[in-house]
């Protein structure tokens, strides 16, 4: 099995400490988001065949993929780089370290190891297309060599997704707008020509209306890419997630409304706030990331009572 850290929360800037703990465990468990429902998760080297790690932080995790390695888990590390303001991600370190994260990780680990993302495309008065065009032409430059594949996608608003940008949008004064299909495909031909010239693939993640000529479907979870890390076969089968997804099949061990990054386009987080005091209330040695310190307080007392 191909396990996923995460696309619910990023656990290599927030949570390594806990991973490593649930590493050294063997095992951890994960709470379903719809049904509630806790299942259980192994992480024994039988029965892991590699990770797939999502990040927009990865420097405080490089101890922990040194770790990761050692144990002979071949990982790839999908790196979120968009260069936005402020005002739509409050806390998202800056792009130049990331850059810097990415070559050394690519460096140590070999060049099939990091994929980059430009995405969430989000379109505001503070990144209109061509904002985005220079924006993106310039981390192509600057991780030409790193990277050979960037996955994009355009903004899904959801319900959640638009309170927050809404209220984001009141408190600092932008515009933000959902634009026809036709104006993103021609965005997304645009940057995949930007991105072949820095030697690379541009590959678009679950919207399959929005691939170029020159791109196609993003494999996010990519069994033939951990493959190529590893140097052995990984088999899997396709199992996307959502309509037009072309993921392998894998298990998610993340939570969402845990990741304190404060982006005003996440879908994994309904409330910053919440996620914050989720983040000051962590303890990495519970079992699944969505308890928090108070929860394995409150279940010993309540065991004790019994």
């Amino acid at each position: 099995m191909i396990v996923s850290a995460s696309y619910r929360t990023d656990i290599p800037a927030f949570y390594g400490d806990w991973f490593l703990n649930r590493l050294d465990a063997g095992f951890c468990w994960v709470r379903n988001p719809y049904s509630d429902q806790m299942y259980r998760v192994s992480l024994l080297p039988d029965d892991v065949d590699g990770f797939v790690f999502w990040t927009k932080n990865a420097g405080p995790f490089l101890d922990a993929l040194r770790n990761v390695h050692r144990r002979g888990f071949p990982f790839v590390v999908q790196y979120s780089m968009t260069a936005y303001p402020r005002q739509l991600e409050f806390s998202v370190m800056d792009v130049a370290r990331g850059i810097t994260h990415a070559r050394q990780i690519a460096d140590q680990y070999g060049p099939r190891v990091v994929v980059w993302r430009y995405d969430p495309i989000l379109f505001t008065s503070l990144t209109e297309a061509d904002d985005h065009r220079r924006s993106f032409e310039r981390l192509a430059a600057a991780l030409e060599g790193t990277v050979d594949e960037v996955v994009i996608s355009f903004a899904q608003i959801y319900a959640k997704t638009r309170r927050s940008l809404e209220r984001a949008a009141r408190h600092f004064s932008f515009t933000w707008n959902d634009p026809p299909g036709e104006y993103k495909q021609a965005l997304a031909a645009d940057l995949a020509r930007m991105a072949a010239a820095h030697g690379m693939r541009l590959a678009v993640c679950s919207q399959n209306a929005y691939v170029p000529q020159s791109g196609f479907p993003a494999r996010c979870i990519d069994a033939g890419r951990l493959s190529d890390v590893a140097g052995r076969p990984i088999r899997a089968p396709q199992k996307g997630n959502r309509p037009d997804c072309a993921c392998t099949l894998s298990r998610d061990i993340g939570a969402y409304d845990t990741c304190p990054h404060g982006c005003v386009y996440c879908y994994a987080v309904q409330d910053r706030g919440l996620a914050r005091n989720h983040r000051r209330q962590h303890s990495h040695t519970t079992e699944n990331l969505s308890q928090t310190r108070l929860d394995v307080e409150a279940e010993t007392v309540n065991h004790q009572e019994m």
